[in-house]
C-alpha cells in the first residue's frame, strides 16, 4: 500500500518555476498546492492542511520575507523553506529569523531540491508521514477501483474536498472527469451548495460569456432583460468547466479576471460583484502545446492548475477492469431486469487484455451490449468483433497496411464499441462530428 505523502505549499510570482517544483514534486510523489502571490497563499493556508511552505523571496507586493513572518506567527508547525535567484547574506540572515529552516539558490539541481525538502519535513510529526492506507478502496463517490492510480487519485480528492484551491483535471476523453469534479464537491463540505457542469465545448461561442457570467439588459442585441450567469449561479459551490480548452480568448480573459480578484463582471455591467466559489476545469488537450501555439493562455492555464489531478486511462488501470466489469453487470442487469447474469472467465479475459482507446466509456458500452445479447452469463459471442482480435497481432499486421486503411479499420471499431453513436465515438477518437462525418465517407 502506499504511503500518504505530505502536502506542500510552492509559492513564487514566476509561473515557469511554479510548474518546474511541482514536476519535480510531483516525481517524489509529494502533493501540491500553488500560488503566485502572498495573498494566494494564504488563502490556501487557511482552508488546507499544508505540511510543507516553499517560497521564493523577491515577489511583487507583499514579500516572501512578509510571507514567512505570517506563517511563522499563524502557522508555527509549518516548516518553511526559501528559494531565491537572488543570493544575500542579509537576504538569508533575515529569512532565519524569520522562521525558515532552509535556503535554496536558484538554479538548483532536483537532488537539492530532494535534498533541502527532505530535511525540512523532518520537522513533521513522523507519525503522520508514516501513516498507510487502511483499506483497499473499491468504491468511492460512484467511481469504482483498486488499483494504486485510483487510490492517488482519490488521496487527493479527500486532501482537496474541503477548500476551494482551484482545480484542473486532465486526462483522455471517457476517464471520468466529471466524475472526479462530482466526488470533490459532494464529499466535501460545501456539498450543500450548488454544482453546475458547464461543457464549454457545446455552447456557441458567442454566446458562451454571456452563459457563464451574464449580461444587463440592453448589453447586446436580443438582451431583452438582465440574466445572471453559471457563476452567480455556482456562488457558494462549485462551478465545473469541461472542456476549458475550447473556450475563446474572450472567455479565457473574463474567467482569468475572476480568478484572480474573485469577482464577476455581467456583460454590459459597469461593476463586478464579488463571489465565492470553488473553480474545477478539464481538459483532454494539450494546454501546453495549445500555449505554444497561441489557442491558450499561459497565465490562466496557471491560474487553473494550482492543484491538478490526471485521470489514468484504463490502459493503465488493468487491475480496475474486473470490479468495472461487476458494477457495470449489476447496473445494466437491474435494467434490463437480468440481475443473475455473469460472465465467463474466457469472456473476462478478452476484456482484460483489450487496450481500451474510449476507456471507462468504453468499457461500460462493451459491457451493457453483451447483457443485452446475453441470457444468464455473458460468453465471447457477445463481446464486440475488436474485442475478440488479439491486439499484439493485430498491431503487426497494422505495419503492413496504408495508414488510411489502419486509420480506417481503428475508425469503425470505436463506432462499433459505442453502438454507431458517432458523438460517443468523436469524443473518443478527440475529432469533432465533422471530421468524423469526412473521414467515414
Amino acid at each position: 500500500m502506499a504511503l500518504q505523502k505530505e502536502n506542500i505549499l510552492i509559492v513564487d510570482d514566476d509561473y515557469d518555476m511554479l510548474e518546474l517544483l511541482q514536476r519535480n514534486l510531483a516525481n517524489q510523489h509529494y502533493h501540491t498546492y500553488k500560488a503566485a502571490s502572498v495573498i494566494e497563499a494564504i488563502d490556501i493556508l487557511k482552508l488546507s492542511n499544508i505540511d510543507l511552505l516553499i517560497t521564493d523571496l523577491q515577489m511583487p507586493g507583499i514579500n516572501g520575507l512578509e510571507l514567512i513572518k505570517y506563517v511563522d506567527e499563524h502557522f508555527p508547525k509549518i516548516p518553511k523553506l526559501v528559494i531565491t535567484g537572488y543570493p544575500s547574506l542579509d537576504g538569508a540572515i533575515d529569512a532565519m529569523r524569520s522562521g525558515a529552516l532552509d535556503y535554496l539558490v536558484k538554479p538548483f539541481t532536483q537532488e537539492e531540491l530532494k535534498t533541502a525538502v527532505e530535511k525540512s519535513l523532518l520537522t513533521v510529526t513522523p507519525g503522520k508521514r508514516a501513516t498507510e492506507k487502511s483499506a483497499k478502496l473499491e468504491a468511492y463517490a460512484g467511481m469504482i477501483g483498486t488499483s494504486e492510480a485510483f487510490e492517488e487519485m482519490v488521496d487527493i480528492i479527500e486532501r482537496v474536498k474541503n477548500n476551494r484551491a482551484t482545480i484542473l483535471i486532465q486526462g483522455e476523453s471517457g476517464t471520468g472527469k466529471e466524475l472526479v469534479a462530482r466526488a470533490i464537491h459532494y464529499k466535501g463540505a460545501f456539498a450543500g451548495n450548488p454544482f453546475i457542469a458547464v461543457n464549454c465545448g457545446a455552447i456557441p461561442e458567442n454566446l458562451l460569456e454571456s452563459e457563464l457570467f451574464g449580461h444587463v439588459k440592453g448589453a447586446f442585441t436580443g438582451a431583452g432583460e438582465t440574466r445572471k450567469g453559471f457563476f452567480q449561479a455556482a456562488a457558494g459551490g462549485t462551478i465545473f468547466l469541461d472542456e476549458i480548452g475550447t473556450a475563446p480568448a474572450n472567455v479565457q480573459t473574463s474567467l482569468l479576471r475572476v480568478l484572480q480578484e474573485k469577482e464577476v463582471r455581467m456583460i454590459g455591467a459597469q461593476k463586478s460583484e464579488k463571489i465565492q466559489l470553488r473553480v474545477i476545469a478539464a481538459t483532454n488537450s494539450d494546454l501546453y502545446k495549445m500555449i505554444e501555439n497561441g489557442t491558450f493562455r499561459k497565465d490562466l492555464y496557471y491560474r487553473l492548475n494550482v492543484v491538478n489531478i490526471r485521470t489514468a486511462p484504463l490502459r493503465e488501470r488493468r487491475g480496475d477492469i474486473l470490479p468495472l466489469v461487476k458494477n457495470f453487470i449489476r447496473k445494466y442487469g437491474v435494467e434490463y431486469q437480468k440481475p443473475y447474469t455473469k460472465i465467463s472467465e474466457k469472456a473476462l479475459q478478452l476484456l482484460k487484455r483489450h487496450s481500451w482507446p474510449g476507456n471507462i466509456r468504453e468499457l461500460e458500452n462493451v459491457v451493457q451490449r453483451a447483457v443485452i445479447l446475453s441470457e444468464r452469463e455473458i460468453e465471447v459471442q457477445h463481446l464486440p468483433e475488436e474485442i475478440k482480435v488479439p491486439e499484439p497481432l493485430a498491431s503487426g499486421d497494422n505495419l503492413n497496411k496504408p495508414l488510411k486503411e489502419v486509420e480506417k479499420e481503428h475508425i469503425l471499431k470505436v463506432l462499433a464499441s459505442v453502438g454507431n453513436n458517432k458523438t460517443k465515438a468523436s469524443e473518443i477518437l478527440q475529432i469533432d462530428r465533422k471530421t468524423l462525418r469526412q473521414k467515414l465517407k
